[in-house]
């Protein structure tokens, strides 16, 4: 297998995003006892809230999990656990903690952190945030971890900033390489009860290193329909709604939704490993049968743009790089080719897209069978290529803060979400130069480079860049809007 030497740049500065992280009124001083958050969250876990996959980003956004570092605003890596850290050489880093406790009384320990990240090594499958990526950690003294990589990694801070590399206690893990979150984490709320994929109960953990949280605690509530959880903020029964659906967005007031540009791009990934679409010349007829200006339009009302790259208007570099891409295959007559296309629920304009996508790809000559399900319910099938296409709403920051990183993740011969079954000798070697470049413009021309390589394939078309509308009550304050979509609430979120 290669070696993936996912280097990440320091390209995500000041220039990576227009704007920076919206907050639903300011966080306010006063340290007077709030009101429990009641909150409806789109995706129900998926994984029994493994801080190793998707559902890492879950408990980032509750304010549950953190690690050695966290992004800010301009997408640079800033202190969390770790208050500062400096480089030793080519492959070492030395990070030295601050004071901190876990939620179960114990303290956070260069052995206890140096043993948490050697677990997020020993994972299967592996984060993506390491995926390719040897990384060895170590106690260093009191207050010191030294991270060593097998490559040279110059930006790893940034890495560290993944939500599947929170820090967790030693009472976190059992013998059979489980996990227990409950009450084992370092953030602000402590995981207190699972009620299976419906709910969760987070209490405040009152001795939290950064000061206590302004809410005493959250109930969440899983609601992947889109239009029931709009109505449970229109009528009281939640303070804050993510993924409000843009044809239920008019229903609230103007104050209460607020959209945010994201780093988010919705494609459509076909299979380029099995089934019809391993015919390069079938995938060019679905790209010619696309109108991705329709889907801006119509099905997200303003709230999208079409689809260009990978990258979206968000990440503001990218589209003075962007280059077109190379090597496309001439489309082949589909000739009532029969397709499976499926997409998911929990984000309500995906099935109305691939509706469109079948409407546009049967006048194209296809023949389409739909289906949709809740994610949790089509993300094993999906990684096993049981479908022909696929369409999916990824946020291209949200593993590690590095654009390049969801080029290594999404579209390799060794990704570990590489949906589209994808694997080209020219699309690996694009990737691993843009890996290799570590000065802030090369990165940046090589990732775009390997972007239209990937494009080329067409195995993977973009459809829209999109803002994401968040429902906030009024009376609640301090909510987190995060174009990197890793935070929601925090110390100074309350009602």
């Amino acid at each position: 297998m290669r070696r993936v030497r996912l280097s990440v740049a320091v390209l995500l500065l000041s220039s990576l995003l227009a704007g920076c992280f919206a907050a639903s009124g300011d966080a306010s001083d006063d340290a007077s006892e709030g009101s429990r958050l009641r909150v409806a969250l789109a995706f129900p876990p998926a994984e029994n809230l493994s801080p190793y996959g998707a559902d890492a980003t879950i408990l980032s956004r509750l304010g549950v999990t953190e690690g050695l570092t966290s992004l800010d605003a301009n997408g640079a890596a800033a202190p969390a656990l770790a208050a500062s850290w400096r480089r030793e050489g080519e492959r070492s880093w030395v990070f030295r903690l601050r004071e901190a406790t876990f939620q179960d009384g114990s303290a956070v320990t260069p052995s206890a952190v140096a043993a948490s990240l050697t677990r997020a090594t020993e994972a299967r499958p592996t984060p993506a945030a390491l995926a390719g990526v040897g990384l060895t950690a170590k106690a260093a003294g009191e207050s010191d971890v030294r991270i060593t990589t097998e490559d040279p990694d110059p930006v790893l801070p940034l890495r560290l900033s993944s939500p599947s590399l929170a820090v967790l206690s030693a009472k976190a893990y059992d013998a059979e390489a489980r996990v227990d979150l409950v009450g084992t984490a370092t953030g602000p709320f402590e995981l207190t009860k699972v009620m299976g994929s419906t709910a969760v109960t987070l209490d405040r953990y009152d001795d939290y290193w950064g000061g206590r949280a302004q809410a005493p605690g959250i109930d969440v509530k899983f609601i992947p329909d889109g239009t029931a959880r709009t109505s449970a903020l229109r009528t009281g029964q939640v303070d804050v709604a993510e993924a409000v659906p843009v044809a239920q967005a008019a229903s609230l007031d103007k104050g209460v939704r607020k959209a945010t540009e994201t780093t988010r791009t919705t494609s459509l990934l076909l299979n380029s490993e099995s089934g019809p679409f391993k015919d390069a010349g079938l995938r060019a007829a679905v790209r010619q049968a696309v109108d991705t200006s329709v889907l801006a339009e119509d099905v997200y009302e303003g709230y999208a743009d079409a689809g260009t790259g990978i990258y979206g208007p968000a990440v503001t570099w990218a589209e003075g790089k962007r280059t077109r891409p190379a090597g496309r295959a001439a489309a082949d007559d589909p000739d009532g080719t029969r397709i499976t296309l499926a997409t998911y629920d929990n984000r309500p304009e995906l099935p109305e897209v691939a509706q469109v996508l079948e409407q546009q790809l049967e006048q194209a000559g296809f023949d389409v069978t739909l289906q949709v399900r809740e994610y949790s319910r089509l993300e094993s099938d999906a990684l096993d290529g049981e479908f022909d296409a696929f369409v999916l709403a990824r946020n291209t920051l949200v593993d590690t803060g590095d654009p390049v990183s969801v080029l290594a993740s999404d579209y390799t011969c060794d990704g570990g979400y590489n949906l589209a079954q994808l694997c080209d000798r020219d699309v690996d070697r694009a990737v691993a130069q843009a890996e290799d470049a570590d000065d802030t413009a090369a990165r940046q021309d090589a990732a775009m480079a390997a972007e239209a390589r990937i494009l080329g394939t067409d195995a993977v078309l973009p459809l829209v860049h999109q803002r994401i509308i968040t429902g906030v009550a009024a009376p609640v304050r301090g909510a987190l809007l995060d174009p990197y979509e890793r935070t929601l609430v925090g110390t100074g979120t309350r009602r």
